[in-house]
């Protein structure tokens, strides 16, 4: 068994196709409007995005998805230039980890963070 994918609640499917696309630039697999459907290459998993207006609870909430970069200061530095809100500046945590954490258009919360070997 493995991960394949992982779902996150959006109220603007656009706002948020062109977030994860544009700013983020995560490369996209496809995109279905009709379905508020979304899908992101990741990598090993893929991250989604799912348009939801009846279950409005699921959004703007802390996702507990982590995104993986080689140096996380370089990645703050740059998705700052891009607009991205960050809840948490880089910074060591006292489980040994560095990281930081950031917000979508619609709050939802992700952790950006980068392998233990390569942290400052």
């Amino acid at each position: 068994m493995r991960l394949g994918y992982v779902n996150v609640n959006v109220s603007d499917f656009d706002r948020a196709v062109a977030f994860y696309r544009d700013v983020l630039a995560l490369p996209l697999n496809f995109a279905d409007e009709k379905f508020g459907y979304a899908s992101f290459d990741t990598g090993q998993a893929q991250l989604a995005v799912i348009k939801t207006e009846e279950q409005v609870e699921l959004i703007g909430r802390h996702t507990g998805i982590g995104l993986m970069v080689d140096d996380v200061d370089a990645a703050h530095k740059d998705l700052l230039g891009r607009g991205v809100s960050f809840t948490m500046q880089p910074s060591k945590q006292p489980w040994g980890g560095y990281m930081a954490m950031f917000q979508d258009p619609d709050g939802n919360i992700f952790y950006l963070d980068q392998p233990m070997q390569e942290q400052p």
